[in-house]
């Protein structure tokens, strides 16, 4: 063998040593890029208060009041409505009061009547003028009946939305957590949405309220029964009388 040829077989193998060391770096590359995968797509929390949290916002609170052609005015119950409104906005509201009346309906003469007994109504709760806005509106379904909407922002505590299933409840190669027990994604939404909606201070749900004063009278109720060495505790005659058998007394 020439020189020549030797030297062409020493760069011919130097190119396959080449190729094959491309081929195991790509390979090796593709482990890694298959085992960091899993890791990223990892980020569902386990506690389903992190899962599903409530959030504290402003949201509406609005009630309708309907208003027919040939009566003006407030039944009772729709007056027992209004001012239900305006006693919660006194406590609650974060804005104005919005009053949206319907213009160039049949009703619009009666609904005039209802806003002046409206307007009379919030003034007798304490809702000074300034804290209603009056906005016209004409009704885009002429099948529907023009009513007297109101409404005004309140600060309340929200959760969900649920009934989202992400991945299958039983055992499958697309649910990743039913062999290690794990909660299912929509477990505990709809004890989060239910305690959000009947809380009554979205405020409790972040920070305790301040101690309110003790009750004078029956706190010196309770400091004379120990002055005198009498028991403080509280006495029920009337359990006795619920019992359905003196036996054993």
């Amino acid at each position: 063998m020439t020189a020549q040829s030797t030297k062409f077989a020493d760069r011919k193998r130097a190119l396959r040593l080449t190729a094959a060391l491309i081929g195991v770096s790509v390979a090796l590359g593709a482990c890694k890029h298959a085992v960091v995968d899993p890791v990223t797509t990892a980020g569902v929390p386990d506690d389903y208060r992190q899962r599903h949290p409530i959030a504290v916002q402003e949201a509406d609170r609005s009630i309708v009041v309907f208003v027919g052609r040939g009566r003006g005015g407030l039944s009772a119950p729709q007056r027992a409505d209004v001012m239900g409104l305006a006693q919660d906005w006194l406590r609650e509201g974060t804005g104005v009061i919005s009053v949206d009346v319907p213009v160039n309906t049949p009703n619009a003469r009666a609904a005039e009547d209802s806003l002046r007994e409206i307007r009379a109504t919030f003034a007798a709760a304490g809702v000074p003028p300034r804290a209603i806005n009056v906005r016209q509106y004409h009704p885009e379904d002429p099948r529907h009946m023009a009513a007297i909407r109101l409404n005004y922002p309140k600060i309340s505590a929200v959760a969900g939305p649920c009934g989202l299933w992400p991945e299958d409840l039983g055992p499958s190669i697309h649910n990743k957590g039913y062999f290690d027990n794990k909660q299912y994604y929509n477990f505990g939404c709809s004890n989060q949405r239910n305690l959000a909606a009947m809380v009554d201070n979205p405020s409790d749900l972040v920070q305790p309220r301040s101690e309110t004063p003790a009750y004078t009278p029956r706190r010196s109720v309770a400091f004379e029964k120990y002055r005198k060495g009498t028991t403080t505790a509280t006495t029920y005659p009337e359990s006795d009388r619920a019992k359905l058998s003196d036996t054993g007394k």
